[in-house]
């Protein structure tokens, strides 16, 4: 009869820990999907970055197969601002030295961690002989 008494709410410290195992587990896959999350945007950003720059060196390159490429002294260039417009505080940028052209691709993004929606600015450069 004694050894009953003495074991009673063993059950329920077993639950307690169980608990508290399965919340700590639940907490890190939250935080591992967040994390996912961020790096899945930030590739995107890249992807699109890469996308308007072969873009932007493809139509350079039409316009030199055609004979456009320069008028009056002065390069004809692709929209750039247009292009750029899809990524956030996009800025882009087409510097041509005889057949070689630099496309430089900048935009904000966010910065991991920051709750104030701060942002860094990432900067793709490309350099083609067009």
């Amino acid at each position: 009869m004694r050894n009953q008494k003495s074991q009673n709410g063993v059950g329920l410290i077993e639950v307690l820990v169980t608990a508290l195992i399965l919340s700590t587990a639940l907490m890190a896959v939250a935080a591992l999907q967040t994390r996912s999350l961020q790096y899945n945007g930030s590739a995107y950003l890249r992807s699109q970055a890469n996308i308007i720059a072969y873009d932007i060196l493809e139509q350079l390159r039409i316009l030199s197969d055609t004979g456009w490429f320069e008028v009056g002294g002065a390069v004809v260039q692709p929209n750039v601002d247009q292009l750029v417009s899809v990524l956030p505080d996009g800025e882009g940028d087409v510097a041509c030295a005889g057949r070689t052209c630099t496309v430089s691709i900048s935009w904000a993004e966010p910065v991991e961690g920051d709750d104030e929606g701060d942002a860094e600015k990432a900067t793709f450069e490309y350099v083609s002989r067009i």
